[in-house]
């Protein structure tokens, strides 16, 4: 009876642990503001991804913002961040900031 408990357990603990890590990822994905969830299709959530597009996860909100109406100004030099940063208002881009921001791992 012991070894079957033991085998249940085991095969129960990893499931149940699987499904509380796709609620959480569900969670933060819920909780991310309209058009946060875009920036990951060239931005890597990761540090060990290798690529020249830089990471925002974790930066600096103010950075994040500044670099936004940069782009969006035509300050800032880009490939398409440019079009992409004049979809989105000054208020979405501080939501998505602040999100970003707050991501860190």
């Amino acid at each position: 009876m012991v070894h079957i408990c033991r085998c249940i357990c085991l095969l129960i603990c990893p499931l149940a642990a699987a499904a509380a890590l796709a609620v959480s990822s569900m969670a933060s994905a819920a909780d991310a503001p309209p058009g946060a969830s875009s920036c990951s299709g060239c931005h890597p959530a990761t540090a060990g991804v290798a690529t020249p597009v830089p990471r925002l996860n974790g930066r600096d909100a103010g950075q994040i913002t500044t670099a936004m109406t940069e782009f969006r100004t035509g300050k800032r030099p880009a490939t398409v961040m440019d079009r992409i940063a004049k979809g989105f208002t000054d208020d979405e881009t501080k939501a998505i900031a602040a999100f970003l921001a707050a991501q860190k791992e």
